[in-house]
């Protein structure tokens, strides 16, 4: 393994930092992780074997779009990190469906929506990146369970991690209902579908989760057509050929311990127990952006929870994953693919 990599997860262990007190990290994550890294790696050079390098997962964008994410004006209790100052950011937003390979737009599968913030000063990357998935929980637990989903997917048999054996107390049917419920949710547009962080990240003192949902559909047109493999792709065209697009960026804080836990993203945090708050207006103005040089900018851009302010710091055991995991994927695929990994300043 790489030695920044395996420093990273020495550190993660020994130095956890100011969240430590919400954090359980079990004394065995580090191996998984490590475990988990290695796989995915193998994964992603046997794949470039026949061409290029890709993701390990949401491998297919639907498109990369400009964006303005506009902070509002918060009361003192909502004001942390990005969300301190009424401010705009320029953004790039990546919509891809979730899967490890490209197939058609028809197939049950979760989508996905990445932002990324530029000009952010106090960000090590110079970048705040907000990764969701349309699906407010995780089918993953921790990253033990991660490194046997993982192993079920290189058998090409994910029914494996639900139905790991005979015994019925190791089957993880909660995990797998949120797999169908994700498979099942029919999606025809990315521009009008609601996206959530699943996993928990700092919120200053606090912790939270996060959402994006769009504004009222009732505004503009909408576009719905399946006919094509590619009909996610098209239909975000449509719909910003005739016009804009936008979603409110929310915040969901964390109220109760116990009921809304760090470390098991496959738990749904209560809205009645704490509300979503807008905290930002995402607009996306009209745009071409379905073009072979649009796609390349796309596939060669890196999104990570990581790249984020100390105050917005992933937490949770999922999040200590795609620490390493993310990291992995990007720097072998442009390893791979002899491109330079920069994040982008602007426009």
């Amino acid at each position: 393994m790489n030695r920044k990599i395996l420093f990273g997860l020495v550190l993660m262990v020994f130095f956890p930092g100011h969240v430590s007190g919400k954090e359980e990290i079990p004394a065995t994550e580090t191996v998984a992780i490590q475990r988990i890294a290695q796989m995915v790696e193998e994964n992603i050079r046997t794949g470039a074997k026949n061409g290029s390098a890709h993701r390990d997962a949401h491998f297919k964008a639907h498109g990369c779009v400009k964006a303005q994410f506009r902070v509002l004006q918060l009361p003192d209790n909502m004001s942390a990190g990005i969300f301190a100052e009424a401010r705009e950011y320029p953004a790039w937003i990546r919509y891809s469906n979730g899967s490890g390979k490209v197939q058609d737009d028809s197939a049950g599968d979760g989508r996905g929506m990445a932002i990324k913030l530029m000009g952010v000063e106090r960000s090590q990357s110079g970048t705040q990146d907000f990764v969701m998935v349309n699906h407010p929980v995780f089918f993953v637990k921790n990253a033990a369970d991660y490194v046997e989903f993982q192993q079920a997917l290189a058998q090409d048999s994910p029914i494996k991690f639900f139905f790991p054996g005979p015994n019925p107390l190791n089957f993880r049917l909660h995990e797998l209902a949120t797999v169908v419920a994700i498979r099942n949710k029919k999606v025809l547009n990315p521009l009008d579908t609601q996206y959530w962080s699943a996993t928990p990240y700092q919120f200053g003192d606090s912790a939270m989760k996060f959402a994006a949902r769009p504004c009222d559909k009732s505004t503009h047109a909408t576009f719905t057509d399946t006919a094509s493999p590619n009909f996610l792709r098209e239909n975000m065209q449509k719909h910003l050929d005739s016009g804009a697009a936008c979603f409110d960026f929310m915040v969901q804080l964390r109220t109760n311990a116990v009921e809304m836990p760090i470390e098991d993203p496959t738990v749904d945090w209560s809205e009645k127990d704490s509300p979503f708050i807008t905290v930002a207006k995402i607009t996306i103005p009209s745009q071409p952006f379905n073009t072979p040089e649009q796609q390349k900018f796309c596939e060669d851009l890196t999104f990570t929870p990581w790249h984020a302010l100390p105050e917005h710091q992933p937490l949770g055991g999922i999040n200590r994953v795609r620490r390493v995991v993310y990291e992995t994927s990007s720097r072998i695929r442009h390893e791979l693919n002899d491109i330079e990994q920069l994040e982008p300043s602007g426009f």
